[in-house]
């Protein structure tokens, strides 16, 4: 028996590979399909299955075009509904990879359509469950995203909690739980890094499979949940419906563009100039009104958090070597609409003489004595949890999630400093504010992380009862 767990960082986002006797199946792959090509032929593997937990709303599934590619079949638990071809399973229907048995597990809550698939060995052994989004470590699925839902959230937390009691917590307590997401996804409120544990231990460490009743578990599930990203509803639309093939938007995203052609392209389409190098290339040169998110940080999130209009043209200055891996990446999310890349990057722009920007950088400790205690205005983007754990007393919380609800209440020639917790989304809210008239801007450096490490500042960082006092 193989069960691998096929985990992607910047999407917090797990898929499995499971086979026995030369047969395999494959839980939530994501959307390009060569790396599960490339291990069912490693492990010269038939692909028979495609298990899907439910429809996604972080993220394209992977799970039309692997169909496409291998002849198997796509299954989904009760309630779906597609637009391709898919197998509708009933709860309890048992499937066969080899000598073992997947069996589903209706589990309603996060979705109308959520399943849990488990696991059994050649002896009818339950070994693990995949959970999708309806049990996380150390967190539950949000219950706010159901599609085309007339049930309230409050519904949704309630039939989630008769799942986990009734599908769940009855399992063997060394049964594994294999969840689709980890912390840093937005699928859940507080999930633990790590991306697997035993039923055993989560029965004694969730807050969600305490012995609390089902009011204190709706209560506790719909408290402090920050509105979903805009991408999520289209996402889901997506695997419900169908997408472009994988391969197409590959081609069409990664050519490369000349100077002439990029900027044919810039005057005639309007496209969003995404520029995914790293922070501090961006803040030495950049083209003018374009839109930073660098891919060593969450970049497919913030894309879809960011950037409104998923069929929106875009453009690509990216570092070299990387072009293929942005468009996959942008892909992940569903914005398939690459014209390409410039070719020779903002070096081939600058040799053509095009216009420039740079954005001003400063460390913390200038940061902190010349400008925030002389009174500079700062603005913290961290998100509203973040703030609220601790922050400089006089910073004002501008979460860079909803940047676009605030971005007209400030004065747009008055100077600001810019912070996150490193420097990473600070510059993506300072690329955002200065497409939008902002004239004077600082990103810190190191952001929050590096103010807080001063000698002098201890006094100054507070939790929020300070803000309530400002």
């Amino acid at each position: 028996m193989k069960v691998e767990q096929l985990y992607t960082n910047c999407l917090a986002q797990g898929a499995y590979y499971i086979s026995h006797n030369g047969e395999a199946a494959i839980i939530d792959p994501l959307r390009e399909t060569q790396p599960y090509l490339d291990l069912l032929k490693q492990n010269k593997d038939t692909l028979k299955y495609i298990f899907e937990t439910h429809f996604h709303a972080d993220f394209v599934s992977g799970h039309v075009d692997l169909a496409k590619a291998t002849g198997a079949e796509i299954v989904f638990g009760p309630n779906a509904q597609t637009d391709y071809k898919s197998y509708i399973a009933k709860d309890n229907e048992e499937f066969k990879i080899g000598e073992l048995t997947l069996k589903t597990l209706h589990t309603p809550g996060h979705t109308l359509e959520s399943t849990t698939y488990l696991l059994l060995d050649e002896n009818k052994k339950p070994k693990a469950i995949f959970t999708g989004d309806t049990l996380f470590i150390g967190d539950v699925g949000r219950p706010d995203l159901a599609i085309k839902s007339d049930l309230t959230q409050e519904d949704l937390a309630g039939m989630l909690y008769h799942s986990l009691r009734n599908k769940l917590m009855p399992l063997p307590d060394d049964v594994i739980v294999y969840p689709a997401h980890g912390a840093g996804s937005a699928c859940g409120k507080n999930m633990s890094k790590e991306t697997f544990d035993t039923l055993g231990n989560q029965k004694k460490v969730n807050y969600a499979l305490q012995n609390i009743s089902k009011e204190e578990f709706i209560k506790e599930l719909t408290t402090g949940i920050l509105p979903a990203p805009q991408y999520f509803s289209k996402n889901a639309f997506l695997n419900k419906k169908g997408y472009k093939n994988y391969s197409d938007v590959l081609e069409s995203g990664s050519k490369g563009l000349s100077v002439e052609e990029f900027e044919e392209f810039i005057q005639n389409l309007n496209p969003i100039i995404l520029d995914v190098r790293k922070a501090d290339e961006y803040a030495e040169a950049n083209i003018p009104n374009s839109l930073f998110i660098g891919l060593d940080g969450q970049f497919a999130p913030w894309v879809g958090t960011l950037i409104s209009d998923i069929n929106h043209p875009i453009l690509l200055v990216t570092p070299t070597g990387r072009e293929e891996e942005t468009v996959m990446r942008l892909s992940r999310v569903g914005y398939d609409n690459c014209l390409g890349y410039l070719e020779g990057g903002m070096e081939a722009w600058a040799r053509a003489g095009k216009p420039t920007e740079a954005v001003a950088t400063i460390n913390a400790d200038k940061f902190y004595t010349d400008n925030y205690k002389k009174g500079v205005e700062t603005l913290d983007v961290r998100k509203p949890g973040e703030f609220d754990s601790a922050h400089l007393c006089k910073a004002d919380a501008k979460p860079l999630d909803f940047i676009f609800d605030w971005i007209d209440s400030k004065n747009k020639t008055q100077p600001y400093m810019v912070h996150c917790a490193g420097g990473y989304r600070s510059m993506i809210a300072i690329s955002i504010l200065k497409a939008n008239g902002y004239k004077n801007l600082t990103n810190v450096n190191g952001g929050f992380g590096a103010i807080s490490k001063l000698g002098d500042v201890e006094t100054e960082i507070v939790s929020q009862t300070c803000s309530s006092s400002k």
